[in-house]
């Protein structure tokens, strides 16, 4: 019976009580020790219970009613087996059946667990009970302090229970009030900035016909790219509040990669050019390219080997996922289409074809920078 689970390692203050117990119980076995009545004949054996003691109680947090149980077996030996004189009750018993069943009682474990702790509580009063010099007034002694002390425990047990139910509500209801505030956030300052975005644009088609503004259309480009990804960056920040997640990006495609190889697929990661910043939503679409592109592999192309490669070509990111499988299934249907509208929402292109040698690529390029951003397309 292993009890209610608890700390792997003894606390400093199991050390303390153990030395306490042990420490009473040499100091009354040689501090008594005698011949005449109700002392202690036999000093060294009741040193050593104690010592015992002492031990049994490290693991008491860890195993509470397996602890007492064994408590109760050492003393029935005393009792029966070892001591045949007639001093009453030892230290060590007193204070380690009082300890234990403290502990037994704030155990906090199931329904059965505190019947079969109940159950060793009694088993360990009714021993106390058997020891020479018992009669009605200390059994009810004996029973006033194990009910307190058993009492206590449960006392503790339930406000603990409670402390950690209302620690879970009040976690909730802040979680709560955080997603409230971020989603009210996020439809106030997301209409605006894409209000901003939509008349950028409109601006920017107005100017489409005269040669002379290009400059100005390229401006207004930038502030509808800008607007795009602000937008998009607040979904994300939405998200981590609501879930309490990081958002994922290119930094974290080797997990992406773990599950593909555990099933089978070779798959290789390499970078081109010298890494820089990349913006968290547009580190999203480049990832969500990766995984979408994998998975179709994974599922239509029956390759065996495929290779991401993430390139810094000044001023653009590139992402290219190339697989060696059949080249008539890999990256079609939705996914291609998801795939191409997240490289456009950041003013980006994807191609997707047949490789000459054979297999399939999927190739997504991203502008980094400021006005020279290519112009938003669909992809071939």
């Amino acid at each position: 019976m292993t009890g209610a689970p608890g700390p792997s390692r003894p606390s400093w203050l199991d050390a303390v009580l153990a030395l306490a117990v042990a420490g009473a119980g040499v100091v009354e076995a040689y501090g008594r020790a005698g011949a005449g009545p109700g002392q202690v004949h036999r000093p060294g054996l009741v040193a050593a219970g104690a010592l015992l003691a002492g031990v049994i109680l490290l693991p008491r947090r860890r195993f509470p009613v397996a602890t007492l149980a064994v408590l109760t077996v050492l003393s029935a030996l005393f009792r029966f087996a070892v001591l045949d004189d007639d001093y009453p009750l030892t230290a060590w018993q007193f204070y380690s059946n009082l300890i234990l069943v403290h502990t037994v009682g704030s155990a906090a474990s199931g329904r059965r667990a505190r019947a079969a702790g109940a159950a060793t509580v009694l088993a360990a009063y009714a021993l106390l009970q058997t020891l020479p010099g018992q009669d009605l007034a200390e059994g009810l002694i004996g029973a006033i302090f194990m009910g307190v002390a058993y009492g206590s425990g449960v006392l503790l047990r339930r406000q603990t229970e409670r402390t950690i139910r209302m620690a879970e509500r009040a976690a909730v209801a802040a979680a709560q009030e955080r997603t409230r505030i971020a989603r009210e956030l996020h439809d106030v300052i997301s209409h605006h900035v894409s209000l901003m975005t939509l008349q950028a644009g409109g601006v920017r088609m107005l100017l489409a016909g005269d040669p002379a503004r290009e400059r100005e259309r390229d401006l207004l480009h930038s502030v509808e790219r800008a607007g795009r990804e602000t937008v998009e960056e607040l979904r994300m920040l939405l998200g981590v509040l609501r879930d309490g997640r990081a958002p994922v990006g290119l930094d974290q495609l080797d997990r992406l990669a773990a599950p593909l190889r555990a099933a089978g697929l070779e798959v290789r990661i390499g970078t081109t050019g010298t890494p820089r910043p990349v913006p968290p939503a547009l580190g999203l679409a480049a990832y969500r390219v990766v995984q979408e592109a994998l998975t179709n592999t994974l599922k239509h192309a029956r390759a065996a080997t495929v290779e991401v490669t993430i390139g810094f070509p000044p001023p653009a990111l590139t992402v290219e996922v190339s697989d060696d499988g059949s080249a008539t299934v890999a990256g079609t249907g939705h996914g291609l289409a998801g795939m191409r509208e997240r490289a456009a929402l950041h003013g980006g292109t994807l191609h997707a074809g047949p490789r000459p040698g054979g297999g399939y690529t999927v190739a997504a390029t991203f502008p980094l920078g400021g006005a020279a951003a290519v112009p938003p397309a669909t992809g071939s």
